[in-house]
């Protein structure tokens, strides 16, 4: 259903508002350059400082510049089960085709409260779902056993794995089903994430250089392994620098590197990152050719 090279798509502010032609820009660039599927309002996109109707718009903006051709997971997570069935509905009206839902945040409910929040979620909504596993963000991780229970819901389709754990693909194919769609949360590990039988990664990085990683992601699916280490020596830096300051406040330093026109407000609390930042994001784009 989903694979292949997926950005968590940074959100265009200029002067502390939506810039939509900015996104729809962002949007066509990210599609001309090879981008398998867009995700509007997740982490990246700096989801937790948008009210819900810049949160519903950004989702619909998304949806009609991709306009088909290429699909989108919108974000819709809430640590509020009821918020998250609202941005479900709103997703879907708007025409996206999954939602995102990262665990509860905050609240830290345990492994029941993760089979009973998905339930809830599932049957009040029939767009499909892939869960957001990123136990750095939320505290609270979904174990491998529980996910296998979720995973019998008809509309739970897949996950974004960012625990670090590579052994998890094993166990979620072996739990969920080789069908069950996995996708790395982290563009570090996607390469070994594939190897164990992942089928693609939402990218951070693929923000700043889609095409790179959309090649990369195109040859591990069809098992040259040779061109996707290759690409990934080439990337590694940049995945690493993206993430040398508090995101994405890095990746929108890249964008204004690569793309000028862009804008690259970001929201407070996210501020600017630091110079050293600045100085890795600069060696990484130089290492990979992209300046």
């Amino acid at each position: 259903m989903f694979r292949g090279s997926i950005p968590a798509l940074v959100t265009a502010f200029r002067d502390e508002a939506f810039d939509e032609d900015a996104y729809r820009a962002l949007v066509e660039w990210q599609i001309s350059e090879g981008s398998h599927g867009l995700v509007p309002c997740g982490t990246t996109g700096e989801s937790a400082t948008l009210a819900a109707d810049e949160h519903y718009r950004i989702i619909e903006v998304c949806v009609e510049q991709a306009a088909g051709r290429v699909p989108v997971i919108a974000g819709c997570g809430s640590n509020d089960t009821q918020v998250a069935i609202q941005n479900m509905w709103a997703a879907k009206e708007s025409g996206a085709d999954a939602a995102l839902v990262v665990l509860p945040y905050y609240n830290r409910p345990n492994q029941a409260g993760l089979i009973a929040h998905f339930t809830k979620l599932a049957s009040a909504c029939d767009l499909p779902i892939v869960l957001y596993n990123v136990p750095g963000r939320t505290v609270t991780d979904i174990l491998p056993e529980t996910l296998g229970e979720i995973a019998k819901l008809p509309t739970i389709v897949g996950i974004k794995d960012a625990s670090g754990n590579l052994a998890r693909v094993s166990a979620h194919r072996l739990l969920c089903g080789e069908d069950f769609c996995q996708l790395s949360g982290n563009d570090d590990m996607a390469l070994g994430f594939n190897a164990m039988g992942g089928v693609g990664c939402i990218s951070v990085t693929a923000n700043v250089a889609p095409r790179l990683c959309a090649e990369f992601q195109n040859a591990m699916l069809s098992g040259d392994w040779q061109v996707a280490l290759a690409l990934n020596d080439k990337l590694y830096p940049l995945h690493a620098a993206l993430f040398s300051d508090a995101s994405p406040g890095p990746t929108k330093y890249a964008l204004s590197r690569i793309r000028p026109d862009f804008p690259t407000g970001l929201r407070l609390p996210m501020t600017w990152p630091s110079e050293a930042s600045r100085k890795a994001v600069d060696a990484a784009l130089a290492h990979a050719g992209l300046i």
